[in-house]
């Protein structure tokens, strides 16, 4: 790596900010990964807006990730830079009816702050396993739940390297999409709009929803979470069990015998590995039922 182009990242960040050919399978919840070559963690939004703004001007690839609940990295690793929110910005703060928080805040403890708030309406994202900043882009939701219900106002980073506010009018969320994903914006914070609620029943809601993740997922082994997006007027779990794919194994990648709509690392998977099961799930639910499966998955680096 350039040592010019780290000097010019030290002059905004400490130099425990940076890390160099950092293992991608400590920061991914597949366990997967090979290295990439910087790993940097700032702590807010102006340092995302300058670290953008470097490696835009040397022309070096970068990549903002947050707890990468959703990804799958090469095990080449990553040529380029990897942007990381989750370890640094992960700020919560309650106010009224409503709580501010940055992106790389993790659902379960904003969910958290909102019970102890006594607030609700945020109970379906309590067992999500991403960071605010990307439910937020993908419109993430459960059990009847979805943050656009619950989104006041995010703040941007935009493709053209400006700080923006995107209010809820503005935020056309859909299916796993917002306008901050077709816009290529990076969510930087958010504004959640909540009701005031019992604290009682909040936390019943919450014990309950977790114990139907507990007994329908396979929470005891990594994954990114649901490995494909919902075919419309189908589920993605029942057309890969009808096809005959339950417990299906490529080297340490599996279809999860608990829920066939998870991709799981059963053990010493590669990322290779996962591809080739995700290609092959696909290929078959195809010649079974006519469905084209969408992966839900991101892939980042050499496949």
């Amino acid at each position: 790596m350039n040592q010019d182009f780290i000097s010019r990242l030290e002059d905004i960040l400490e130099t425990e900010q940076i890390l160099q050919n950092e293992p991608m399978d400590r920061h991914t919840t597949f366990r997967i990964g090979g290295p990439a070559d910087l790993f940097v963690v700032p702590s807010d939004k102006e340092q995302v807006r300058k670290i953008v703004q470097i490696c835009r001007e040397e022309g070096m690839p970068y990549y903002i990730i947050g707890n990468g609940s959703n990804l799958l990295v090469s095990d080449k690793g990553y040529r380029g830079v990897v942007i990381q929110l989750y370890t640094r910005m992960y700020g919560i703060y309650p106010d009224g009816d409503k709580i501010c928080a940055q992106a790389g805040a993790s659902l379960a403890k904003i969910a958290a702050a909102a019970l102890k708030e006594g607030l609700t309406g945020f109970e379906f994202a309590a067992g999500i396993p991403g960071t605010l900043g990307g439910a937020c882009i993908m419109n993430a939701g459960a059990y009847g739940g979805e943050m656009k219900d619950v989104l006041e106002e995010i703040t941007v980073l935009t493709k053209e390297g400006e700080i923006s506010t995107i209010s809820r009018e503005n935020l056309d969320m859909g299916y796993r999409t917002s306008a901050a994903a077709k816009n290529g914006c990076t969510v930087l914070e958010a504004v959640i709009k909540l009701e005031k609620g019992d604290k009682e029943a909040i936390q019943k809601k919450m014990e309950e929803l977790k114990e139907k993740r507990i007994s329908k997922q396979p929470l005891e082994y990594p994954s990114a979470g649901s490995t494909f997006k919902r075919p419309k007027g189908y589920f993605a779990g029942k057309l890969i069990q009808d096809a005959g794919l339950r417990g299906c194994r490529i080297g340490g990648a599996m279809v999860s015998e608990k829920h066939c709509g998870f991709v799981i690392n059963a053990g010493g998977a590669t990322a290779a590995d996962v591809d080739a099961l995700i290609r092959h799930i696909s290929e078959k639910v195809k010649e079974h039922a006519g469905v084209t499966l969408e992966p839900e998955v991101k892939r980042l680096g050499e496949f």
